[in-house]
């Protein structure tokens, strides 16, 4: 038996999404590419969405990332890498199964550190999948991969807060189901570094707050929309800040982790699906007098592909497994590790499907030029690159420097 052999409910959870993915997914993706067309709205929730999350919920296959029972099935992250590999094979699932970013993360934290209140007018809605949610973190004004450089300013004035400044890559805040900011900006500059910076609950609509545009992402406007939103003497209860005044990037740091080995199991299942279209299409072609499946160097991409998969899926399994057994803290070399590997291979194997479908892969035909943007996207998104390297440097060289001082 394998250290990350499926439980039998995971197993039996994955067998029925598989089929839900076969059977109504898949088959939805060309539906909601004409609703989308039709609509002339980039940011239109289609119809054929809505049919998906009545459907996955009936089949109760619904908060899957939840891992407290009652809210959902209470599964382990061990036990929900899979699902969430498989859900990421199309871009629709994961939305389909309420188990998409960024209003995952924002559940979590409402969970955690929201009010009776937060939860009842915000959190209940969102577990429902009737309403979405937005997480206004970075701003375009200063270098946001630390987050103790925030700058939008929450000045207390009795009861209330008042919040100036300005956020972008507000993820889903296009959305037209999108109904709630949690919003990180800075309460005390005077306090240290850490304990600066605090998070609020914020209506969209709140008097004050500006959408002033949806950020496309390599000329994709993605239907959620990465927003820019300016805050103008917004005016927020001081109930409404989370946890306490200056818990902000402690908020952060717990939001973060699940985030980030979501968004790496995710990863995966985008590379297999390009595999797989790499594999099909590279049978199906003929050039030159045979399929360019014979030549040796689509045969070493489909190789190298399978082996970089099978790298980036075992040791995303590992981090999983560990943030179920010590906590997140202990894991965070393993999920630092991930959010780097994971991105960059899913990438590799992507640019390589692409060229082997031709100028046909950098089309809307196939969904690769999409995935592709969306992944380029996610080696920035919850920390670049650098930063996690950063982070795993450090705790590698901190181990001889202890070695040292003894």
């Amino acid at each position: 038996m394998s250290l990350f052999d499926l439980s039998e409910r995971a197993e039996k959870y994955r067998a029925d999404l598989l089929d839900f993915m076969d059977t109504h997914v898949y088959p939805a993706e060309a539906v909601y590419d004409e609703q989308m067309r039709a609509a002339g709205n980039p940011h239109f929730q289609p119809p054929i969405l809505e049919e998906l999350k009545a459907e996955a919920k009936r089949r109760g296959l619904w908060n899957l990332f939840h891992p407290h029972p009652g809210r959902g099935p209470g599964l382990t992250n061990l036990e929900y890498a899979p699902l969430a590999e498989i859900m990421g094979r199309s871009h629709l699932a994961s939305e389909a199964c309420n188990c998409n970013a960024p209003d995952t993360g924002n559940m979590e934290v409402l969970e955690l550190f929201g009010t009776e209140e937060h939860k009842k007018k915000y959190l209940e809605p969102l577990l429902d999948g009737t309403m979405a949610s937005a997480f206004a973190m970075t701003e375009p004004g200063v270098a946001s991969s630390d987050a103790t450089n925030v700058e939008l300013s929450m000045v207390r004035d009795g009861d209330e807060y008042v919040l100036n400044g300005r956020k972008w890559f507000a993820t889903n805040a296009l959305h037209p189901n999108c109904r709630v900011l949690i919003v990180m900006g800075k309460t005390d500059p005077q306090a240290a570094p850490h304990r600066q910076q605090s998070m609020m609950v914020v209506p969209i609509d709140a008097p004050g707050v500006t959408i002033l545009r949806g950020l496309p992402v390599f000329g994709y406007h993605e239907r959620e929309g990465h927003a820019e939103i300016d805050f103008a003497d917004v005016r927020v209860p001081a109930t409404d800040v989370l946890k306490g005044e200056g818990e902000g990037f402690a908020i952060s740091q717990a939001r973060l982790g699940p985030g980030r080995i979501h968004h790496c199991m995710r990863s995966i299942g985008m590379a297999e699906r390009a595999l797989e279209m790499m594999c099909k299409r590279a049978q199906s072609r003929v050039t030159f007098g045979k399929p360019i499946a014979e030549n040796a160097n689509i045969q070493d991409w489909i190789a190298e592909s399978r082996i970089e998969i099978e790298m980036i899926r075992l040791l995303t399994l590992k981090a999983a497994h560990l943030m179920d057994t010590v906590g997140n803290k202990a894991a965070r070399t393993e999920i630092a590790a991930i959010k780097v590997a994971a991105p960059t291979i899913a990438l590799k194997v992507l640019d390589r499907a692409i060229q082997v479908h031709g100028a046909g892969g950098v089309t809307d035909d196939f969904p690769l030029a999409m995935a592709w943007a969306q992944l380029r996207t996610l080696r920035l998104a919850d920390g670049p690159d650098e930063v996690h390297k950063r982070a795993i440097a450090r705790q590698e060289l901190g181990k001889y420097r202890s070695k040292e001082s003894n």
